[in-house]
């Protein structure tokens, strides 16, 4: 197959969009699952094309809670199968992208009796589970252990805890490795790039029509088959196939919001992460040691709109910081925020489904449906699973004979871009952000201009010099959102190196970084809402 254009080439990327191929497949969507099935189809040797409307993984694919782990959650819920398929997928990303995706030793602190036996034995399941794919075994800690593990641990009539493993990534580099390993392999990926409509040839699905944000330029696409993987807005498309052909469509789609409150490292100075798994309204709270900071959360509240960008509510935010309090004993406040970010979850509809009811117990679990025409759509799942939500989905287009049967797929042991041999012990994913999650292209950003320049936070300029030239970006927010991860851990410092990743990109890519919009990005991020109690408080 031929290569794809050299992805630091926009002009030839969008070049290569010509009407004249025929394209085995089309994928809307660059997110996880969009970017994992044009890996697999690649290695499969299918000519692949994608385009993203914004940039990857953009939506709840860059807005992760971090962890790359079996769902203690869904043990309790007896979705044995469910965790222990999402357990093999663990151990199987975290052999592909080591650079991106280590293990994490997690603590369930206990202040009942009861807990550490009825936890620990649910770990120890845990552990059964996953078998030869174990990251550890689980350990029932005393007292003064599980102090040691937390040390800003609330004392206050503890009584002991469990220790069990899981792991962590970093979401939106690891989408950038599945896109830069896909196009490796011959895929064509865009950015920036929307699909306005479907094309039908008698009934069926033959194409679609997209749009180059940057240029307003339209260019059809032929293809066999077209997956849907828009995560929350699969619904869009479906409607505009199901018009189309003249059939009404029934929404997917029941978005349920996660909320994360990253704060600093002091208020859990340790590299284990905190779970409580039943907070005071049934939910699961996290304390996530990420890149030199803190994650709390998360939340699951339904949501009926689908922003980009979600604004959290402020009962969410209260729920973190109130539930936060009762178990660190310096309590993070509204002022200690360094960021607050939001994703949307496309959880999948039961069928009789309440509009308003509690989306934490809907399946996590994917699903796949072949319209009558043909379109492959895909959601639900989560980011560890995302290998094998691809391999479901080309069965499906084998199955519904939308694609001829290929050679099995090779996904399982194929490493990511990056992810060779680096010289030296791998930093920890918790520790503050560097050049270690580039992996083995450390040398290649090194030798860039501008390697002795830091910018802060981490950030040289050699490193947004590879971000414009191998990694896709092309504003301000790509950079510091995605390839480097400022915005999501502390928004203020983000803001204050807008202005010089601005200047090095327009060097680069000689067009508009969009530095306006990054700044009213940053507010959105910084913006911590007050619930009611506390105005009437203040």
């Amino acid at each position: 197959m031929k290569a794809a254009p050299q992805p630091t080439q926009r002009e030839a990327l969008i070049a290569a969009l010509s009407e004249d191929t025929l394209y085995d497949l089309a994928i809307v969507g660059g997110g996880a699952t969009g970017l994992g099935v044009a890996l697999d189809a690649a290695l499969r040797g299918l000519r692949v094309v994608l385009v993203e409307s914004h940039d990857f993984a953009k939506g709840a694919s860059s807005r992760a809670t971090k962890l790359v782990h079996g769902g203690v959650r869904y043990l309790a819920q007896g979705n044995i199968a469910l965790v222990r398929e999402a357990l093999h997928e663990r151990s199987t990303l975290l052999h592909n992208a080591p650079h991106l995706a280590q293990r994490l030793p997690f603590v369930m602190p206990s202040y009942k009796f009861w807990e550490t036996p009825f936890y620990g034995l649910g770990l120890k399941m845990y552990d059964a589970l996953a078998g030869r794919d174990g990251l550890g075994p689980t350990e029932f800690l005393s007292r003064s252990a599980t102090l040691g593990c937390l040390p800003t641990l609330q004392p206050q009539g503890l009584k002991g805890g469990v220790k069990y493993w899981d792991g962590q990534f970093d979401d939106a580099r690891l989408a950038l490795a599945l896109a830069r390993s896909a196009a490796a392999q011959g895929a064509l990926l865009l950015n920036y790039v929307s699909a306005t409509a479907l094309v039908h040839a008698q009934g069926k699905v033959a194409g679609l029509i997209c749009e180059d944000g940057e240029t307003g330029r339209s260019h059809t696409l032929r293809a066999r088959c077209v997956v849907n993987a828009t995560g929350v807005w699969v619904d869009t498309l479906r409607q505009l196939d199901g018009e189309a052909i003249g059939r009404q469509t029934q929404p997917l789609v029941a978005p349920s919001q996660g909320v994360h409150i990253v704060v600093d490292r002091e208020f859990l100075p340790t590299d284990h992460a905190m779970l409580v798994p039943a907070t005071a309204d049934g939910r699961v709270l996290f304390a996530v040691p990420w890149l030199g900071k803190v994650i709390l959360g998360t939340t699951d509240t339904p949501r009926h709109d689908l922003a980009r960008e979600p604004d959290p509510f402020a009962e969410e935010v209260a729920f973190i910081l109130d539930e936060s309090a009762r178990y660190l004993r310096r309590a993070p406040t509204r002022a200690d925020v360094r960021s607050i970010w939001v994703g949307l979850r496309p959880l999948v509809k039961p069928q009789q489904d309440d509009p308003d009811a509690p989306t934490k117990g809907l399946s996590r679990e994917h699903t796949v449906l072949v319209s009558r025409s043909g379109l492959v759509t895909v959601t639900g799942g989560k980011w560890t699973t995302y290998r094998a939500m691809a391999e479901d989905v080309l069965e499906k287009c084998f199955e519904s004979h939308l694609l001829p049967r290929t050679k099995p797929g090779v996904t399982t042991d194929f490493l990511l871009v990056g992810a060779g041999t680096v010289a030296g012990p791998r930093p920890r994913i918790s520790d503050p952000p560097g050049l270690h999650s580039y992996g083995s292209d450390g040398p290649e950003v090194l030798a860039l201009p501008g390697a002795d320049r830091p910018l802060g936070g981490g950030l040289t300029e050699a490193m947004v010099r590879f971000a414009a030239r191998f990694e896709y970006a092309r504003t301000v927010e790509d950079v510091l959102a995605r390839r480097s991860r400022l915005l999501f851990l502390d928004a203020a410092q983000a803001g204050a190196l807008a202005s010089p990743v601005a200047r090095i990109l327009h060097e680069e890519n000689g067009c508009d970084p969009r530095l306006d919009a990054f700044s009213g990005l940053v507010r959105h991020y910084l913006t911590v809402p007050l619930s009611q109690a506390g105005r009437e408080a203040a």
